[in-house]
């Protein structure tokens, strides 16, 4: 049986992995002067931080749920993060482009 403690902190590990994904497409996008490359980029490199980070929550996170499940843990981990992350970072957040910064001699 899955406990509250174990449930609330997986929901709070997907909103910590939703925002690094976010974080880090948002850089991809700023940094990356390519139309392409920041989303290379961030479909390369996002689910590897993700993997790290999903293995330290993971050794943190007292729960039976993803014990021998490794396509329940990837997703949850991984792949929801990296959908709701990517989709927040195009979606909802105004693109760099649209901020007016001032003139640096």
């Amino acid at each position: 049986m899955v406990s509250a403690l174990a449930l609330g902190l997986t929901v709070v590990a997907l909103a910590v992995n939703t925002l690094v994904v976010a974080v880090l497409s948002r850089f991809f996008r700023i940094r990356l002067k390519t139309q392409w490359g920041w989303v290379v980029y961030t479909l390369l490199v996002s689910p590897v931080v993700l993997l790290v980070l999903g293995l330290i929550q993971g050794a943190v996170i007292p729960s039976p749920l993803f014990a021998g499940a490794a396509g329940l843990f990837l997703a949850v981990f991984i792949g929801v993060p990296l959908a709701l992350g990517f989709t927040i970072e195009l979606l909802y957040v105004p693109p760099p482009e649209e901020y007016d910064l001032p003139a640096t001699e």
